[in-house]
């Protein structure tokens, strides 16, 4: 019996692992990638060290982790847990360790080793791969029949897209995988930014662009209603657009529609309550009674920070410590725990980590990934309306979906 034929369009993460687990079932694999290299996001992801999977335990808690369609993802999380994966690449050699929040690196802090196994095993499971953009997916009465790559047609079983979102284009993440599933008939949710950084109309970011805070508590709180969608303490990092950082990051994930309905405010001083605070910079003020306003933060903040919360503080600057009145060290107390952000908008979609949108999955079988519309078409990984938080969630959806589109792409009609 011939073996079916199986194109995987995109050699990503999602791309990688599909092709090694339709080759290593028996499957006749091409891999058609455009860039020379295969895995090119994956090795910058993690800030090149890779975080592959979130070892958070249950389903329940990875599904938490999903703020968009996480019950599609039911079927691939029982196929390929984190567990599972974690299993998968230690049994291939590649050691595997977890740190804060269960975030799951290789041992050696370096991307490259991912990328490095998984092209070792696509290529030891014999798939071809060809350097070339596949441009147009061909279909016959509702079923795949071929692709079209760089002028060329090729006769194939099996498609699965793998083609990634909008973010970091650079790596060949363009939205090919979007025109060509709409040109059949698919409907796309229209792509933007997802954990990406945020611009903001204060000034003063730009006055501390290059600062970075750490220990701090972020809440995002959406503008008209007041409502807290987002709050966590860790670090963040002040930019001439505005905010970037890990916390600000995984805020971006919470926003709907427009950034420029909600704010961010930052507690400077988590660990103490507002009393505690308040004893604080009175202690302070008392150390420095005799010098200016503007010369009496300098335990509590940052130098560069210093002259932001003199001029938000509506203090003269200087006025002396000891002349300063409850109710002005009251409003600097709450300007600590309570420091403004104002949003404006999402940096472009290209410094986005991840792309929100894509193709509906409404529109596809989450048992086995296939479209709904079209005949032995299958979609993994980012391509689909799927995101999720940081931590290595993404990845993993990247992973696990390309396994049940494995699953069932080998499989004969």
């Amino acid at each position: 019996m011939d073996r079916i034929k199986i194109a995987i369009v995109g050699g990503g993460a999602a791309g990688m692992f599909c092709a090694i687990w339709c080759a290593e079932a028996g499957a006749e694999v091409t891999l058609f990638e455009r860039n020379e290299k295969l895995g090119r996001k994956l090795g910058i992801t993690g800030k090149g060290r890779c975080n592959l999977t979130n070892n958070c335990g249950t389903t329940q808690n990875f599904m938490a982790n999903v703020p968009r369609n996480p019950r599609f993802l039911f079927t691939a999380l029982s196929r390929l847990s984190p567990t599972d994966l974690m299993n998968w690449f230690e049994e291939r050699g590649l050691a595997l360790k977890t740190e804060r929040g269960n975030r799951v690196f290789p041992v050696s802090d370096k991307a490259a080793d991912v990328v490095g196994l998984l092209w070792r095993l696509v290529e030891q499971a014999g798939c071809k791969i060809r350097r070339a953009r596949v441009e147009e997916i061909l279909c016959h009465n509702g079923k795949i029949k071929a692709l079209r790559a760089d002028g060329k047609t090729y006769s194939f079983d099996k498609i699965v897209l793998c083609t990634g979102g909008m973010s970091y284009p650079g790596t060949g993440s363009t939205g090919d995988g979007y025109r060509m599933a709409q040109k059949l008939g698919h409907t796309i949710i229209p792509p933007s930014p997802s954990l990406a950084p945020l611009c903001s109309t204060a000034k003063y970011c730009k006055d501390m662009q290059g600062l970075a805070l750490k220990n701090v508590e972020l809440k995002l709180v959406h503008r008209n209603s007041q409502k807290t969608v987002f709050c966590e303490n860790g670090e963040m990092l002040f930019t001439h657009f505005g905010v970037s950082g890990p916390l600000v990051l995984s805020a971006s994930a919470h926003i709907e529609n427009e950034p420029k309905n909600y704010d961010i405010f930052i507690d400077l001083k988590p660990a103490l309550d507002a009393q505690t605070l308040d004893r604080r910079i009175l202690s302070d003020f008392t150390k420095y009674k005799n010098k200016a306003f503007r010369n009496a933060l300098c335990d509590l903040l940052p130098a560069s920070m210093i002259p932001t919360m003199i001029s938000l503080s509506g203090i003269d600057p200087e006025k002396k410590v000891n002349e300063i009145k409850k109710e002005e060290r009251q409003a600097l107390c709450e300007l600590f725990k309570r420091f403004p952000i104002p949003l404006s908008e999402f940096r472009p979609i290209a410094e986005a980590i991840v792309t929100r949108g894509g193709v509906a999955v409404t529109e596809v079988n989450p048992k086995t990934m296939e479209s709904k519309l079209i005949k032995s078409l299958y979609f993994a990984g980012e391509v689909l309306d799927l995101d999720a938080y940081t931590g290595g969630f993404n990845l993993h959806i990247a992973f696990s979906t390309a396994a049940v589109a494995a699953d069932a792409a080998i499989q004969e009609y």
